[in-house]
């Protein structure tokens, strides 16, 4: 019962930080992705470094049990849905995370999106023994591989490089990627305007 709490409380609370970012409104989504606003891409970097490092530096103090990382196999088909679903996050201006919180926020449109998510779902578990079939979702380039290997964990490395120095190196590289980027774009109403050429 614990763990449920928890998880409703972390949930509530993601939610909440997703909803006062922008990341629930399409609008904003939609200027993030056609680069004139950069503020929700920094608030989204800030995250990725900030839980990469806490995730990596917890695992080499040993606050964090490595046995809890899990990887997501490459094969062909994820590439295909990583393109699918940056095409309908452009199109919709959500994706299943935050079209979750925007429905919860009491977004109508956001109902809609996740009726075609269900929809998308139920068509893929109809049609997998095809895709299957297809090869598309045979492993490649090792399967479920990291970049570096993390001591304790059951993933191999692609490299020679320790995973959890790695780990943390990118969470600063995104944490001061966030920092350095503008919030609006020069030209762009409310950023800096465009200086004359000499």
């Amino acid at each position: 019962m614990t763990s449920i709490i928890l998880a409703i409380v972390i949930g509530g609370a993601f939610g909440f930080v997703l909803d006062r970012v922008g990341a629930t409104n399409p609008t904003v989504i939609g200027r993030m992705l056609n680069l004139t606003n950069l503020s929700l891409a920094k608030a989204i970097l800030l995250a990725i470094g900030v839980g990469s490092f806490l995730m990596f530096g917890g695992q080499m103090l040993g606050l964090v049990d490595v046995g809890h990382m899990s990887v997501k196999a490459a094969y062909v088909g994820v590439f295909i849905g990583g393109l699918m679903l940056g095409a309908g996050w452009a199109l919709a201006g959500f994706c299943p995370g935050t079209g979750v919180v925007a429905a919860g926020s009491g977004r109508k449109d956001a109902l809609f999106f996740i009726a075609g998510g269900l929809l998308g779902a139920a068509a893929y578990m109809v049609s997998y023994p095809s895709w299957k079939a297809s090869g598309l979702l045979d492993s490649i380039a090792g399967g479920k591989v990291t970049l570096g290997t993390v001591p304790g964990s059951k993933f191999d490395g692609i490299t020679g490089l320790p995973g959890d120095v790695l780990g943390l190196i990118l969470g600063l590289g995104f944490i001061a990627l966030a920092f350095a980027l503008p919030e609006r774009m020069a030209g762009q109403p409310g950023g800096a305007a465009k200086q004359p050429a000499e």
